[in-house]
């Protein structure tokens, strides 16, 4: 049995801690997967990135549960708001690699990470699920700490910032949807659709998007590996939301914007200042907050 099988079953018991760890390891798996965008959307064409790691994506899911699972990888019982899932995460994944070519990531992070306090907010509305004032509390504080990591509006590129918010919004959609369609929708399916949607649309785009000759050599490995991680994290993404409700899971998204500064130091020598250091600390300690009180 391969090892990226769903853990739980779609109605399974809620496991709030079980939920977090997963979404820890998820945001650690995606701030790897920045790191790699960054570098090589600096060097290659935007869509051609993101067309290239959506194909990857698929490839790995059919190769891992298709010999098992045959039509099931592609049965839904809402296609309609599975494939707008789908577009959601295409739309971020483009927004995002052209927010990264005019920011650093520590700022396109801090502004893409407005999704999961947006999502706090609507979570009680939308989802039906309560929010508790320590929820809350931790949410503010983990977007104070947001701030004082990026500090926005400090010489940033104003069309990078467009894109960034513009990420931000259709991630916001992403998160709810993938938490709603998780009581009636199998894991694999949800991964296998979102993957295939991204490397249609991307796929069809690729003819004009290739620029020169086809990667080689560390940038063809790297083009591997980004849809490989994309893989990996967002099954563990999608199974915390299974387990877990999204007010719970919301804040320790904020985590992401740690790993994504120890990525761009070890990758990109960015050596954040002590005011994103204490920016960093609040959004760690928020995240415990939301996750244990």
């Amino acid at each position: 049995m391969s090892r990226l099988e769903p853990i739980l079953p779609a109605h399974a018991e809620q496991r709030p801690l079980l939920g977090i760890l997963l979404i820890t390891l998820a945001v650690a798996v995606f701030a790897s997967h920045d790191g790699m965008t960054k570098h090589l959307a600096t060097i290659w064409n935007v869509p051609m990135v993101v067309a290239i790691r959506y194909i990857v994506n698929t490839l790995a899911l059919a190769a891992i549960y298709a010999p098992q699972h045959g039509l099931g990888l592609i049965r839904t019982n809402r296609t309609g708001l599975v494939f707008v899932r789908g577009l959601c995460l295409s739309a971020a994944s483009l927004f995002a690699g052209l927010a990264l070519t005019l920011m650093p990531v520590g700022e396109t992070l801090s502004i893409i990470f407005l999704a999961p306090f947006l999502v706090m907010i609507l979570a009680g509305p939308v989802l039906g699920e309560k929010v508790t004032p320590v929820q809350w509390a931790a949410a503010i504080a983990s977007f104070a700490g947001v701030l004082l990591v990026a500090r926005p509006g400090s010489g940033l590129d104003p069309l990078g910032v467009a894109f960034a918010v513009a990420c931000a919004i259709v991630t916001v959609g992403y998160y709810l949807l993938s938490r709603t369609l998780a009581r009636t929708e199998s894991t694999m399916a949800m991964l296998f659709h979102t993957a295939l949607i991204g490397a249609v649309l991307f796929g069809a785009y690729l003819p004009w998007s290739l620029q020169g000759p086809m990667p080689q050599g560390r940038d063809l490995f790297l083009f591997i590996a980004i849809g490989l991680f994309a893989t990996f994290g967002h099954y563990l993404f999608t199974t915390a939301f299974r387990i877990a409700p999204a007010s719970v899971l919301a804040p320790v998204n904020y985590v992401h914007i740690v790993f994504a500064a120890i990525v761009g130091w070890i990758v990109f020598a960015h050596v954040p200042s002590w005011t994103s250091i204490i920016g960093m600390a609040i959004i760690v300690v928020a995240g415990i907050m939301a996750a244990l009180l």
